[in-house]
């Protein structure tokens, strides 16, 4: 990164990006970014951009949410991911009922889940 930007970056209070993933989904982008706490620890900044138009469609903002999601809150963050995402798809048709197979999150080897690894 320029050293410019660098310090714009370090001035504004905004950490430096070291690793950075954008998910286009309609109107929405959103922001997988890790970023270095004060300590040197990584951390995750998920940003929601969300493109609005104004009511007479001249002038067009973007209304952003962020989360930061911390490593000692990884695990407990995918589970409940996975969780409400296998909800989602049997809510709606996409997949069976989850069969319980006594492990505690009911999912089996090669199920059609969403792997998130995320290593740090």
């Amino acid at each position: 990164m320029e050293e410019s930007v660098k310090k714009m970056h370090e001035e504004s209070g905004e950490k430096e990006i070291l690793y950075s993933k954008a998910i286009k989904a309609g109107k929405r982008i959103y922001y997988l970014d890790v970023k270095r706490n004060l300590k040197n620890d990584l951390f995750l900044a998920i940003t929601e951009s969300k493109k609005i138009q104004s009511k007479d469609g001249l002038q067009a903002s973007f209304e952003k949410h962020k989360i930061f999601l911390y490593k000692e809150d990884f695990d407990k963050f995918t589970d409940g991911i996975h969780d409400v995402i296998d909800y989602i798809k049997r809510y709606n048709g996409y997949m069976p009922p989850v069969e319980d197979t006594g492990e505690e999150d009911g999912r089996e080897e090669g199920s059609d889940d969403i792997k998130l690894d995320i290593d740090f």
